[in-house]
């Protein structure tokens, strides 16, 4: 399994994220992270920027669903029913299992995984053979291990920009 820190696009948010960006890379299966990838944590329901953003995939025929680490189902359960999205809660990223179970029959090529944090979502990605996207957290990093965290980050967000301006 392939072991990298270094996602393959960066984004500020999920809304730069089109789907003609996703068609573009043959994406039809958008794994997303939920808590600070698609809103703040503090957030309970998805707002309007989100349900549209949802309904610009769908109408491309990429299908969005979550993945998460989150502890709370409750959370995760109440967040994609108000959607209508499927989901697969405690996926133990960045171990692969999750990943594998969220594509179905999806095959990792057409596949990208969207989040705010290298040692989950893009790690996870990476061993798992799809493309890793993404974003800057949602709300910022909340706390001192999240802001420690995304501290960490930089080196490895830098070496991604600097491979996509060679592109």
């Amino acid at each position: 399994m392939p072991f990298s820190l270094i996602p393959d696009r960066l984004f500020s948010s999920y809304t730069d994220i089109t789907p003609e960006l996703l068609r573009s890379l043959d994406i039809r299966l958008l794994l997303c992270d939920l808590d600070y990838t698609l809103a703040p944590r503090s957030v309970p329901s998805p707002d309007s920027t989100l349900r549209q953003w949802l309904s610009a995939c769908r109408a491309a025929g990429i299908t969005v669903k979550i993945l998460s680490n989150n502890r709370s189902t409750r959370r995760v359960e109440t967040f994609c029913g108000e959607l209508g999205i499927s989901y697969v809660g405690h996926a133990g990223k960045p171990g692969v299992r999750g990943y594998r179970e969220a594509m179905g029959n999806v095959g990792p090529v057409h596949t990208a995984m969207l989040g705010d944090k290298l040692l989950t979502d893009v790690l996870g990605a990476k061993r798992s053979g799809i493309l890793a996207l993404m974003v800057e957290p949602l709300g910022g990093p909340v706390g001192v291990w999240n802001q420690f965290l995304h501290l960490l980050q930089r080196p490895f967000k830098w070496i991604a920009k600097r491979r996509l301006e060679k592109l």
